[in-house]
């Protein structure tokens, strides 16, 4: 029997005027990778402890990687580029974590015999190709089911550089070339569209190595040499954005009460959301602006706003609100006017197909939405949109957005919802429920 929790409240007025979230997943889980690379003691604060991070710890002790862990403070003891030790019938298990195995990929040269690569249900169902692709390019054989987890790798001693171009706009796909490229004999080449920076960033002001990134007619071009060492680093994690969000719209739709989420990692390419919003008619508002290591770090103010409008969203936006748009359809529900939004294929790439299930949501709750030609959806707003039937979120492989957003529209549109999978949300945010628990929200 899975866990589920029971709402039938919705949340007006907050307990608390501030939060802070979890740590940022996307760099929590390159911190421990990058660092298994490194020379020697590497530290970090404020780590996420999330499964997907708790996945790619796992993976780097099986490569024979020291860690010690207590309390968001981490230790790797890096053994160097070429320093894992891997045993004969290997099994490295990703969980539900995309970015973990797509990035786990690169790191995986001078193995000398077969490794194999899998996951959980949800990750078993995503495609590797992206990954693939330019892995083969580099020297690295493939045994794939159909470029489908469980896959079967061998890395070669010595990589070759390559040049390639990446057309999908996927930080993932980006990160895994470029932690290749630090092992291979001579200078990677790399164009790409435009997509989170979190790597480049790390790379160039965390751990100090030597990128050169410049753009050009709407790419980015990356240009990287290979190394013999990387030098042990420190780094201090921020809030996560993704997280964050939910409580930006929590707050938006909550009628009453404003919010304030402090040390929030805002990097302009993960802040589609915030941007989108304000958009459609909020005044979500960055504050305490400050630089960490070439992240940008705010605190986000939210008042209440349900006098909102719709948007013809420019696709240009999706890379920068990619996993955030369940949370934008939900906002586009109870705005006055038609929302459309195109060119969504990557939301049905993700742990579940999600663009499927906003629009399963949004028909659920009494929202008039269209599926349109270029995987888009068209939203029919309604600002009195009040919810007083009950609704039931199953099923949806444990998907951890769908949970968070399903708690979201119960705490702010009404109706009485069981929602499945209560665990799900521990993939990326542990204390999603206490911190709603604490800002007054009536859970069961």
């Amino acid at each position: 029997m899975t866990k589920k929790i029971f709402i039938d409240q919705t949340i007006t007025t907050f307990k608390k005027k501030s939060i802070i979230v979890d740590g940022d997943k996307s760099l929590s889980i390159r911190f421990v990778l990058f660092s298994s690379l490194s020379k020697g003691k590497c530290s970090a604060t404020n780590l996420l402890i999330s499964e997907d991070v708790k996945s790619a710890i796992n993976i780097i002790k099986k490569l024979n990687i020291k860690i010690n862990l207590k309390n968001k403070k981490c230790e790797i003891f890096g053994k160097g580029l070429f320093g894992y030790k891997f045993k004969k019938n290997l099994i490295l298990n990703a969980g539900n974590s995309g970015t973990t195995v797509r990035l786990l990929f690169s790191l995986l040269n001078n193995s000398n015999h077969w490794i194999k690569i899998t996951g959980d249900q949800s990750l078993k169902k995503r495609d590797m190709s992206r990954i693939i692709r330019p892995l083969k390019l580099f020297g690295f054989e493939f045994k794939d089911n159909n470029k489908k987890l469980p896959i079967l790798i061998k890395g070669p001693k010595i990589l070759k550089p390559i040049s390639y171009t990446e057309n999908l706009g996927s930080a993932q796909c980006k990160s895994a070339i470029m932690i290749a490229a630090l092992k291979a004999n001579g200078k990677t080449k790399l164009k790409c569209l435009p997509s989170r920076n979190h790597s480049e960033l790390m790379f160039n002001n965390v751990m100090k190595i030597p990128t050169n990134i410049y753009k050009k007619n709407n790419y980015e071009f990356i240009k990287l040499n290979g190394l013999k060492e990387i030098k042990p680093f420190k780094y201090n994690i921020p809030g996560d954005i993704s997280s964050a969000s939910f409580f930006v719209v929590l707050a938006l739709l909550s009628k009453k009460s404003s919010l304030t989420i402090k040390d929030v990692n805002t990097n302009p390419t993960r802040i589609g959301i915030i941007k989108i919003l304000n958009m459609m008619g909020s005044n979500i508002k960055f504050l305490n602006k400050r630089n960490y290591k070439g992240e940008e770090i705010s605190d986000i103010y939210i008042k209440p706003n349900r006098n909102l409008k719709s948007i013809k969203l420019d696709s240009k936006m999706n890379s920068s609100a990619i996993d955030e748009f369940l949370l934008i359809f939900l906002v586009a529900s109870i705005s006055k006017g038609i929302s459309i939004f195109n060119n969504l294929d990557e939301l049905n790439k993700k742990e579940s197909k999600r663009l499927d299930w906003g629009i399963k949501i949004l028909k659920m709750i009494g929202v008039r939405v269209k599926k349109i030609q270029n995987n888009g959806v068209k939203i029919w707003g309604n600002p009195n949109l009040e919810l007083k039937k009950s609704y039931i979120i199953k099923n949806y492989l444990k998907d951890h957005r769908i949970f968070m957003v399903s708690t979201i529209a119960a705490l702010t549109l009404g109706g009485k919802w069981i929602i499945h999978n209560s665990d799900s949300f521990k993939t990326s945010f542990p204390n999603f429920l206490k911190i709603l628990k604490s800002l007054g929200a009536k859970i069961k």
